[in-house]
């Protein structure tokens, strides 16, 4: 295990943790609306798939820190469960881009550390 890989899915991790508290707890907040393109009232609409989007984020930054938890002893299976945590992010930033072309921007921050992640992942399988 590299400190890459280690890092990366860390960090990737880390920013969906931040993306669920902005989804599932301050959607309806001027900063977070902006960050996300939402005005106020389609922002109440769409809290309720917000706050469920959000909860989606964190169970794959779950998935990926139980990963990087077990890469010291259990070395597959963590491999496998930060695999499975990082791929999930880097294929909803994907899907994002192949939806919208003009959510690239979005899409790299989204998908950038996870596609590192999977990378350091897989050259150490």
């Amino acid at each position: 295990m590299t400190i890459f890989t280690v890092g990366f899915t860390v960090l990737a991790a880390l920013l969906h943790v931040y993306i669920w508290f902005l989804e599932s707890f301050r959607w309806t907040h001027p900063s977070t609306r902006r960050t996300f393109g939402v005005s106020e009232a389609d922002a109440e609409v769409l809290a309720p798939m917000a706050y469920n989007q959000g909860f989606y984020n964190l169970f794959l930054a779950i998935i990926a820190l139980v990963g990087v938890a077990l890469l010291g002893t259990e070395h597959w299976v963590g491999s496998a469960l930060a695999l499975a945590g990082t791929g999930s992010m880097l294929a909803a930033a994907v899907v994002l881009v192949a939806h919208d072309r003009s959510m690239v921007r979005a899409a790299l921050m989204q998908g950038t550390l996870p596609a590192l992640a999977v990378l350091f992942l897989l050259l150490e399988l």
